[in-house]
């Protein structure tokens, strides 16, 4: 039962990514097979971790890339060539024409992002803050967003950012992004919900605060033992391999 959560947990937080031997200890750092996977959960699991697994697949094929179409989810073929160099691709579905590198409709000899996003065929994504569909700024992948917090991490790069204006919020423990400017009271959350959540980020803070404080003068008072006991051992070390003791 424990096996089948883990493997569960991980297929849906690995975005298909190998899932690692449960054991902390494990000197072979395994993976578990397909098939046991397969015997371990749910059809519809199994499925998800299959496309899961076919997604991370393509986006780490230098040569294969996703449609950018919100409706269209092909998978294109990119033109081998110089590594980061933008090359016009073409969906073989849709016929959208979009870069390589950044996604964006095909910008010719200009470079990547002095072409405004122009939304072609009927396409949802781009950087305004009411698009149900955003880029992600790190590793560029899609997310859609239906409702709920402001506050969006990437499944892929774990990169933590502002949905409305896609500033990063890595280091924004306490949300004060959403304070001031332009997404001020935009987060999605009431204002009590937020000051609970800076409550107990404070909390956790002291609490680590008063832990180190504790137990810095335990360390400082046992240092000494600790030293003699590492001497005394250094000391019988040297004896048992000195030869004139023999």
């Amino acid at each position: 039962m424990c096996l089948k959560q883990y493997m569960m947990l991980s297929i849906r937080e690995g975005c298909g990514s190998p899932i690692t031997c449960p054991d902390m200890v494990c000197l072979n750092h395994g993976t578990l097979q397909e098939t046991e996977i397969a015997c371990l959960v749910p059809v519809s699991e199994y499925q998800l971790y299959q496309r899961l697994k076919f997604e991370r697949e393509v986006h780490m094929d230098p040569l294969r890339t996703w449609c950018p179409v919100a409706d269209c989810q092909t998978v294109c073929h990119i033109a081998a060539g110089d590594p980061g160099k933008p090359v016009m691709v073409e969906c073989p579905s849709c016929h959208l024409k979009f870069c390589s590198c950044c996604k964006d409709p095909w910008h010719g000899e200009a470079s990547c992002r002095e072409q405004p996003i122009v939304p072609e065929h009927g396409a949802l994504f781009g950087t305004d803050a009411d698009a149900p569909i955003k880029q992600c700024p790190v590793c560029r992948i899609y997310i859609e967003r239906n409702e709920g917090c402001a506050q969006m991490m990437c499944k892929n790069c774990k990169h933590t950012f502002c949905w409305y204006c896609l500033q990063n919020l890595d280091n924004d423990i306490f949300l004060r992004h959403y304070d001031k400017g332009p997404c001020r009271n935009k987060l999605g959350h009431s204002r009590a919900s937020v000051m609970w959540n800076r409550t107990q980020v404070v909390g956790i803070l002291v609490g680590l605060g008063v832990i180190a404080l504790v137990t810095s003068p335990l360390l400082l008072l046992a240092s000494p033992c600790i030293i003699c006991c590492v001497c005394k051992s250094c000391r019988g070390k040297k004896k048992k391999h000195d030869p004139s003791t023999t």
